[in-house]
């Protein structure tokens, strides 16, 4: 099942959802801050429903800033993961993720992975 939680402010930054067979994708790219509240209210949304301890991935490889909203989001999904048991990783943070994730003591909590070399499957 595929769904779209994807912000109003546009195509240049926004949160994304996908479910899939693998889990749930979530993509945050742009600017990742206060106005991206209801795409961040959405997708928590979608997570705590679906019922499953299949994996939670956030991709932050395209983030090009983020404020404490946004790291705030990052940090709900990954305490979601450790109350329900579900794997969260954080795939190819951008360097204003890791930056700020590391500002917070943060850094190196949450599991990261590389980005997929052949890009996004769809």
């Amino acid at each position: 099942m595929d769904f779209d939680t994807s912000s109003e402010p546009g195509p240049s930054s926004g949160i994304s959802s996908r479910t899939g067979d693998e889990g749930t994708v979530l993509t945050l790219w742009g600017e990742v801050d206060a106005e991206l509240r209801e795409a961040a209210s959405d997708a928590m949304a979608s997570l705590a429903a679906r019922g499953t301890t299949r994996p939670v991935v956030l991709d932050a490889r395209d983030v090009t800033f983020i404020d404490s909203s946004g790291v705030a989001f990052i940090l709900q999904v990954y305490m979601l993961g450790q109350e329900t048991g579900t794997p969260v990783v954080l795939r190819a943070p951008s360097d204003a993720v890791t930056e700020v994730l590391d500002m917070v003591g943060m850094g190196g909590r949450i599991p990261v992975e590389e980005a997929e070399p052949s890009g996004r499957r769809g």
